[in-house]
């Protein structure tokens, strides 16, 4: 039987900093990138996994009350930190697993992206770092 998942109540940190509240959406992308290893006398091309290239995008309203969105990002950019996300915020299981993405760059934080009349939300990309899920 086909299911299909929606997240409901996710929960979104970084750097350990729950910013939930203030995340419109995610996407995380596993990739691992090939490596092509076609020898000699080969008649196709043959590919083996290399090194993980993992992406995560988050869309945020943009906060400048202390502990929400700029108080958490701006010292992050140009350095390393950690994500997770959690389709709900019920236990941790098999069913609501836990995506983390270790180590993952910011390489730049969009100040302000306004419009008059709309509320300001900024959309980071983080790169790199790897990829683990846990179901306990």
């Amino acid at each position: 039987m086909a299911t299909s998942t929606y997240l409901s109540n996710p929960v979104v940190t970084i750097n350990s900093v729950d910013i939930s509240d203030q995340c419109t959406a995610a996407s995380l992308t596993k990739t691992v990138e090939a490596l092509e290893s076609t020898a000699f006398g080969g008649t196709a091309r043959v590919y083996v996994g290399g090194l993980q290239a993992n992406e995560i995008t988050l869309t945020l309203y943009n906060s400048f009350a202390a502990t929400e969105t700029y108080a958490t990002l701006s010292g992050l950019v140009g350095s390393s930190t950690n994500i997770t996300v959690k389709p709900t915020s019920a236990a941790t299981s098999a069913t609501n697993p836990i995506f983390t993405i270790t180590g993952c760059y910011l390489e730049s934080l969009p100040i302000v992206n306004a419009s008059l009349g709309e509320l300001d939300t900024i959309d980071l990309t983080f790169q790199g770092g790897l990829y683990s899920v846990a179901i306990v």
